[in-house]
């Protein structure tokens, strides 16, 4: 029997995977849902990270969905960033992942378009301050501006289920280097509500600001004409802020900043008929 390429069978999954991200608790925009009946996460375990070699699957040098091309980076050392959160349900309970593991919504995993296979992360709620850790082991999202696609187990625990998105940040963890200090699973004794609300709190920070990046430059005159171009089409507020990079400042062309997951969405698509790149959501 001819066995089928690997790379093969990671691009109909992350074609498959591009239709995640819930909306609401009980069904997806993309046909996805959560468990019939609610499910007590308040004993699932944070995933716990451990030195393993890169997965045999889901690690090309590069691959393509939807036109775009996206490039799997070398390690995760150091790597911090904060985007939008999405999650996926019951549609892909039990299918392979991208690194042949199959997808236990009930686990602590998560989906990322470029971290190596695997990557261990702890993912923050920005707006409640709740922690989770995370098995990355599969390939996504790949709708809109989301950063990272999380199991119905991580998000029930960050409390985005019903919101279907939310603000986090996602920071790679060393499996050598001493075990982050982290809010773990608490246990019925300590917390005394309903099992979808079982996620502990840490305090809550301040609300994080978000903003759509339309275009970032080296050239302050360069930024000047694309905030003059976006003021033009009447999107919003439209700023420059600059920022140290390696050779001289940066200068960010954002819009903002905006109130919500739901305007940042709009936005994007708004702006998709001007032709300028592909605009992300940032959050100071």
């Amino acid at each position: 029997m001819k066995m089928l390429d690997p790379r093969l069978l990671l691009l109909t999954f992350a074609l498959l995977l591009s239709a995640c991200g819930s909306k609401g608790p009980t069904q997806s925009a993309g046909g996805d849902s959560a468990p019939a009946r609610p499910v007590d996460v308040s004993r699932v375990p944070d995933a716990v990270p451990r030195a393993e070699p890169p997965s045999r699957y889901g690690n090309p040098a590069s691959y393509e969905v939807f036109g775009q091309r996206y490039h799997t980076m070398r390690t995760s050392t150091g790597h911090v960033e904060r985007g939008m959160a999405s999650w996926y349900g019951t549609k892909f309970h039990g299918r392979r992942t991208s690194s042949g593991e199959p997808y236990d919504m009930y686990a602590m995993t998560a989906a990322h378009k470029t971290l190596p296979l695997p990557t261990y992360a702890e993912v923050t709620n920005l707006k409640n301050g709740r922690k989770v850790i995370v098995k990355i082991n599969d390939r996504g999202p790949f709708v809109g501006d989301r950063i990272i696609d999380l199991s119905y187990a991580a998000a029930a625990r960050l409390d985005i289920l019903t919101a279907g998105t939310g603000l986090v940040e996602v920071r790679a963890i060393d499996p050598q280097a001493p075990a982050p200090v982290t809010a773990q699973a608490p246990t019925r004794e300590r917390l005394q509500l309903s099992p979808i609300s079982t996620a502990t709190a840490a305090a809550a920070p301040a609300n994080p600001t978000l903003f759509l990046q339309v275009g970032a430059f080296a050239s302050r005159d360069n930024a000047e004409r694309l905030r003059a171009e976006l003021e033009r089409a009447a999107v919003g507020p439209v700023q420059i802020s600059a920022i140290a990079g390696l050779n001289g400042p940066v200068y960010r062309v954002r819009i903002g900043p905006l109130s919500s997951v739901e305007e940042a969405d709009r936005m994007v698509s708004s702006l998709s008929g001007h032709e300028l790149g592909q605009p992300r959501v940032v959050i100071d």
